[in-house]
């Protein structure tokens, strides 16, 4: 029986990282990694600059930057009721919303995954691959049971942490309920590369017709994109020629520059999800702490996963570091943090899935009269500031009927 103060159930960012800064504080940690490689699952690239902020607080914000974390610097607003000029006569400087934060940091997430990986083994964490958990016991005993090499071990810790994403067996063994919201539309997403026509320093977003898009860069070309449509459209992006078909929707009359991200070619696969929230009421239990999307995830719409995740890391780590308390009452903090940061993000990737992610006439006239009161009015898109500054920067007023009915109508 192996006996550690942390097992990590899940090696990805937000175990890992955890890993590395409990580690560094002198703690032995156990690190349970399922995939012997890291692949592109089309998601988690884009720190919000209140996420790199949390980057900062845990020491890992260097170590992103050299493995290549490339910052933005402007954002784009397209949109088929007005001419592109005067959407680039709007356009927004990033690095308004945190204290020494130029603007977003993105980095591909396998990378990501592995430099956090590698991070948490040269930090001292017993770091294994290839694993497959076959038993999580939380409780007043926490212990897993896994197999590694083609051999059975079993470990015991002072506490387990879920990092096991979406489908968390953690989760499950620990009996916490995971609330979920209908889903608002189809989101697929492409690596690509060769966008030499796009600026390595803008992100952008828009709507036209039947399709939203949004686009992110990576540096040297590289952009990851993403695009909206209904939900109807199941099939729209299926086959052998779907990623092509998928690059030809960004061809659009209210953001010409889309076609250097039209012309580019695929560097990655092409999967397509819902967006939809959830959530946990309480993300721990005797024994067992959740972070990341294990603990429930935001709605893609507002790329906020790994901005919480690096919060939910940041908010545990000071927990445990502070105190040898570790019982299910040093964590209630973390529960009432994260449910009303949870609660305002679900409010904020609401009205921007009803802004840009609609379509049709009623949708069209939604966003036209939205542009033009916004334009008089700058509050009416403080939600979009929760996204980037963080949700407690926003007053709590925005997070209301009465906000919604600003933005969205009645």
């Amino acid at each position: 029986m192996k006996n550690c103060d942390l097992i990590v159930i899940g090696g990805g960012i937000g175990g890992s990282a955890l890993g590395a800064v409990m580690a560094k504080a002198g703690k032995s940690v156990l690190l349970l990694e399922a995939s012997t490689k890291y692949e592109d699952r089309v998601r988690g690239e884009w720190i919000a600059p209140w996420g790199v902020t949390e980057t900062r607080r845990l020491g890992l914000y260097d170590l992103l930057v050299k493995a290549g974390g490339h910052h933005l610097a402007r954002h784009v607003t397209y949109d088929e009721t007005r001419d592109p000029a005067e959407s680039e006569a709007r356009t927004m400087p990033l690095a308004i919303f945190a204290p020494d934060v130029p603007g977003p940091l993105c980095i591909g997430h396998p990378h990501h995954c592995q430099t956090l990986f590698g991070e948490a083994a040269r930090s001292g964490v017993e770091a294994l691959r290839g694993v497959r958990v076959t038993r999580i016991t939380p409780g007043a005993a926490p212990s897993v049971a896994y197999e590694h090499n083609g051999a059975m071990h079993e470990a015991k810790a002072k506490l387990l942490i879920g990092a096991d994403g979406r489908m968390s067996a953690a989760r499950e063994a620990a009996g916490i309920k995971l609330h979920q919201d209908k889903p608002h539309h189809w989101f697929a997403g492409l690596l690509i590369e060769g966008a030499a026509g796009w600026a390595d320093d803008l992100q952008a977003i828009g709507t036209e017709g039947d399709f939203g898009f949004l686009a992110f860069p990576q540096g040297k070309g590289k952009v990851r994109v993403y695009g909206g449509y209904a939900l109807d459209q199941r099939k729209r992006f299926s086959g052998d020629d779907g990623a092509r078909r998928f690059l030809d929707a960004f061809r659009m009359k209210s953001s010409p520059n889309n076609e250097a991200l039209a012309a580019a070619n695929p560097a990655g696969p092409l999967f397509s999800y819902f967006n939809n929230d959830s959530w946990t009421d309480r993300p721990f239990g005797e024994g067992i702490v959740l972070v990341g999307d294990a603990a429930g995830w935001n709605d893609p719409i507002v790329g906020l996963g790994l901005s919480i995740t690096y919060r939910d890391v940041r908010v545990v780590t000071d927990i445990l570091k502070a105190s040898a308390d570790w019982s299910e009452r040093a964590f209630a903090p973390y529960a009432e943090e994260r449910t009303e940061r949870m609660r305002r993000l679900r409010f904020a990737a609401m009205l921007q899935a009803g802004l840009d992610m609609e379509f049709g006439d009623e949708a069209r006239e939604r966003r036209r009269r939205y542009h033009e009161a916004a334009a008089a009015d700058p509050t009416l898109g403080m939600h979009g500031f929760a996204v980037m500054g963080g949700p407690e920067m926003a007053p709590a007023e925005i997070f209301t009927d009465a906000h919604r009915i600003r933005v969205l109508g009645a």
